[in-house]
């Protein structure tokens, strides 16, 4: 359907990519992974005719439709969030169009010819196979699986945030029902549920998906093929993300193998011609090798790329009860008056060495709650309270904002670490990828991912034993996660996290906290006891 044939594409003096070769078959489910600025997203502008390769072919057989989700909404404006979504169907509201006039001059008497009753019919049974007669139905649904309900379908788009634009932006897509779904960090901006019913939608899909994911356990359970852009070049692999990570290393042990093999005989040549380049008698063999030499391609492995490596600091021990929670409650106070109520009633103990997850739907209230038990918010009733010695670390998914987009890296960490020599700071630093130069970048030219990092950099730097964390991992991608999640097993403390990330609760929580509808539930178990106890069916999907 796709395919990329030897294709090549640079940005000035860097070249992404070269003699690079893909294919999207009728049906392929392909997550596309590899590490950020590897050329991810340039892979799909190629599909999409927004990029033309330097060298070599995008081919696209039959002229598929494509649907691309990419993390820019566009313009969004004038319209309610169901005109917006049906605006998407693009040409399958064309067609409807068409039909829809055809059909009328039918009725008032007026004949057809050969050729229009021909279209007429191929309109029809395309129209019908992309889902176009329940296209309003489809629309109200996909906008309710992704977690605007029917009391916002008439609101205009322009009062939604960017997350929520994002989640409209992707029900515009999924409309489309598209030949070809190129997706773009699909579960940004998602609550769990969200997340949930997408993999299923996903999963029903016909045809084929081309998508990037930092939700391990999203991508694991759709796609059944990975192609990996790293190295420059483009490698694919016939299993799901798992089997890519074995065979990975399997690939990269025998290409280790092959170069020291190649080294070694390379290694004897050089010594033979050494040896004999000054003799008239072997003069011919010399010639003959030198020239072979230089006809031999040199096997090159490719370096690791830099992952973070968390090492924490030594903690005091906290006293055994690290934070208590009697009867609390929080309204946030309203502009024009009034006040917005999001939990009450709440009690319960965090206990030293818990690893909690705080769960619910999105305004459920869970950054809410890390917020008062921080002291970043007052409550509106009950109280709560930290235990003896407790030290915090606290983590918001808007950190990025209250960085000085002035300073550089380095000032920034110097300033929440006035104490540290700068050969501790530059060391903390290099831990989290921001090494040499790269320290003296400026906060204000700074990725989500990079600015998470800094923020990561200043909270685990300092002794603290409890870790409260608001979606740490939003931003980083599959590897900077699993080093963060290996980080937070090491840690000798106590941590209530928010994420979405399923992979990542399931091997890190012990308790989980569910704020539903004003009230919180406490389960004593893991994530998947969890999952398992709200709903047999989540758990087991």
């Amino acid at each position: 359907m796709i395919k990329l044939s030897k294709t090549r594409l640079s940005y000035g003096d860097r070249c992404l990519f070269a003699n690079a070769s893909m294919l999207v078959r009728s049906g392929d489910k392909i997550g596309l992974v590899g590490p950020n600025g590897a050329g991810k997203t340039s892979v799909f502008r190629l599909i999409t005719g927004e990029e033309t390769p330097d060298e070599g072919q995008v081919i696209l057989e039959g002229s598929p439709v494509i649907g691309y989700f990419s993390q820019e909404t566009g313009e969004m404006a004038g319209r309610s969030v169901i005109d917006e979504v049906l605006s998407g169907a693009g040409r399958l509201a064309e067609m409807g169009r068409q039909i829809a006039e055809l059909e009328q001059r039918m009725s008032e008497g007026e004949p057809l010819s050969e050729a229009e009753m021909d279209r007429y019919g191929e309109l029809q049974m395309e129209f019908a196979h992309r889902g176009g007669y329940d296209l309003e139905n489809s629309a109200e649904s996909i906008l309710s699986g992704l977690g605007i309900g029917p009391d916002r379908w008439q609101d205009a788009v322009e009062t939604f945030s960017g997350g929520w634009k994002m989640r409209i932006a992707l029900a515009k897509i999924l409309l489309l029902n598209p030949d070809v779904l190129l997706i773009d960090e699909p579960t940004n901006h998602l609550d769990i549920e969200s997340i949930l019913w997408l993999e299923e939608w996903l999963k029903q899909f016909a045809g084929a998906v081309v998508m990037t994911s930092h939700d391990r356990a999203f991508m694991t359970r759709i796609c059944t093929r990975t192609v990996e852009v790293a190295g420059g070049t483009i490698t694919t692999y016939s299993g799901d993300y798992d089997f890519y990570l074995q065979e990975r290393e399997i690939r990269r042990e025998q290409l280790i193998a092959a170069q020291r093999r190649q080294q070694a005989m390379l290694a004897k040549e050089e010594e033979f011609i050494a040896r004999f380049a000054a003799r008239a008698s072997h003069a011919a063999q010399v010639q003959s090798r030198v020239k072979n030499l230089e006809k031999i391609e040199r096997i090159v492995v490719p370096p690791d790329p830099k992952t973070m490596k968390i090492e924490w600091p030594p903690i005091q021990r906290s006293g055994d009860v690290v934070a208590t929670m009697e009867d609390l409650g929080k309204a946030w106070e309203l502009p024009g008056g009034g006040s917005h109520p999001v939990f009450s009633g709440i009690s319960g103990v965090v206990e030293r060495t818990n690893r909690i997850a705080v769960t619910g739907i999105n305004g459920a209230g869970k950054s809410t709650l890390l917020k008062v038990l921080t002291g970043q918010t007052a409550p509106s009733q009950g109280s709560s309270q930290l235990g003896a010695g407790v030290q915090v670390g606290y983590f918001s998914q808007y950190s990025g904002d209250v960085l000085n987009p002035d300073n550089t890296i380095l000032e920034e960490v110097q300033q929440r670490l006035p104490l540290a020599p700068i050969g501790t700071i530059k060391s903390i630093l290099g831990s989290f990828q921001f090494s040499g130069d790269e320290s003296d970048k400026k906060i204000s030219v700074l990725s989500g991912g990079e600015k998470s990092r800094v923020i990561l950099a200043c909270i685990l730097a300092q002794p603290v034993n409890f870790l409260v964390l608001d979606e740490p991992t939003n931003h980083l991608d599959i590897t900077s996660r699993e080093v963060l999640l290996d980080a937070l097993q090491r840690f000798e403390g106590t941590i209530m996290i928010v994420s979405h990330d399923r992979w990542f609760l399931q091997h890190l929580v012990n308790r989980v906290f569910e704020i539903d509808h004003g009230r919180m539930r406490i389960y004593e178990g893991d994530y998947q006891y969890y999952l398992e106890a709200r709903s047999p069916a989540t758990a087991a999907s």
